[in-house]
């Protein structure tokens, strides 16, 4: 099979969807790679490490499109690339479709084939090629948190961990998922005082016994949310019912039992987001104030770590693009279909967020 590797072009997207090292491997499988030029330039690797790999470079993404059996991507398709897209071609990539209707339609209206790495399942209904951009954007969340609640970027003026005679901050993080848990691995570490919320009692459970009584947990009513934001000088939304828009979870009203300076990120925004008042912003722009509370809504958080979020990404992906090359996309989900024990479908009631 052909594979086609074009350079990204969303806003401030540094990632790519294959690292050398991934190429090396499909061609050993006796597949074609095919990268532009400059693809793998955010990531630290230039065109003579991927064409040591076995990688043939064009010079544009045109020829990507045109001359691929499979494209495999980070970010989903902006509408320049939809229109390059052919029937019968295969697209494998991040889609996050429920919040975007305009690529939807013009995914369906070119006729390809377009497998949505976020709800790719394994046998126990977990999701394992968005885990890798979970546990980045769950750790990074408390890192841009602690930056944006400080003075100069329109927070509180606090340190996250408090020093000794200061009280730290407190964390409040909504979804005790793969995000959630990394960001409560994050700012447990940095000293703050951490309360996670999720609807699933056994995750709860877990979550105590991992970090003891260094984290404090609640079940997750509104009345509980309620209490958490009120108190809370950072909030984590990390939010996650597969295949859907977040559900909002913070009202605007919410926002007013706040102190000013306060911090909202937004993880679920590239699901929606689960903040009544986020709004998607870029690694350029990446807060806003909406009633003295700073709001970080980047949508592609892990594009700001691209190495890091790449090589963790292509360690999960790489079996998935060789299974398709190697058998085509029927036979691959057949396969994966026949190996899962009875797919079931992951709901806020009863799976972590």
């Amino acid at each position: 099979m052909i594979i086609g590797i074009p350079k990204e072009i969303k806003i401030q997207e540094y990632r790519v969807g294959m690292t050398p090292a991934s190429v090396s491997e499909a061609s050993s499988h006796g597949h074609r790679v095919l990268v532009e030029s400059g693809a793998g330039v955010g990531i630290g690797c230039d065109d003579g490490q991927y064409r040591a790999s076995g990688a043939d470079i064009v010079a544009s993404a045109a020829e990507v499109f045109a001359h691929a059996e499979m494209i495999v991507k980070v970010k989903e398709p902006q509408p320049e690339e939809c229109a390059k897209l052919r029937a019968g071609q295969i697209l494998f990539t991040y889609l996050h479709l429920a919040p975007d209707p305009l690529q939807t339609r013009l995914l369906i209206e070119s006729g390809c084939t377009a497998i949505a790495y976020e709800t790719v399942t394994n046998d126990g209904g977990g999701l394992p090629l968005l885990a890798p951009m979970s546990e980045v954007a769950g750790r990074m969340s408390i890192q841009v948190g602690a930056v944006s609640l400080q003075k100069p970027a329109g927070g509180r003026g606090m340190l996250l961990g408090g020093v000794p005679g200061v009280l730290p901050a407190r964390v409040a993080i909504i979804g005790g998922g793969v995000a959630g848990y990394q960001a409560a691995q994050v700012a447990v570490g940095m000293g703050a005082e951490v309360t996670i919320l999720d609807t699933s009692l056994p995750r709860l459970r877990y979550l105590k016994d991992i970090f003891g009584s260094c984290l404090r947990t609640a079940y997750a009513t509104g009345q509980a949310i309620d209490d958490a934001v009120s108190t809370a000088d950072l909030v984590i939304g990390a939010v996650l019912i597969p295949g859907a828009a977040a559900p909002k979870l913070v009202k605007r009203k919410h926002l007013g039992s706040m102190q000013p300076g306060s911090v909202l990120v937004d993880i679920s925004i590239d699901q929606g987001g689960c903040f009544e008042t986020s709004r998607a912003t870029t690694h350029q722009t990446p807060t806003y104030e909406v009633d003295g509370i700073v709001h970080y809504c980047v949508a592609n958080m892990p594009g700001a770590v691209p190495r890091t979020a790449t090589f963790a990404l292509n360690n999960a992906t790489l079996p998935f693009i060789l299974a398709i090359a190697d058998k085509g996309w029927i036979r691959s989900c057949a396969d994966l279909i026949s190996h899962n024990v009875q797919p079931r479908a992951r709901i806020a009631r009863d799976e972590p967020w």
